[in-house]
């Protein structure tokens, strides 16, 4: 499997944290994998057009850029 180095907010890296400790997740990797692979799915389904029907911000969710939530 290919790996994959990726930056995220401390925000996104907390709640990844929390699902983990709340037992959604076996660990880290699982979780990201997941998350992404939910992600992907959903924006597959939306026709690569989630924000914009979801009338989101084109910068973000909340307004800054690296706010996106799958």
């Amino acid at each position: 499997m290919p790996k994959v180095q990726i930056t995220i907010p401390e925000h996104l890296e907390m709640q990844i944290s929390q699902m983990i400790d709340q037992g959604d997740f076996l660990n880290r990797e699982e979780a990201i994998e997941e998350l992404l692979s939910t992600g992907l799915k959903a924006y597959k389904t939306s026709g690569g057009a989630m924000a914009e029907d979801a009338g989101m911000e084109e910068d973000g969710m909340m307004g800054h850029e690296d706010e996106y939530v799958f």
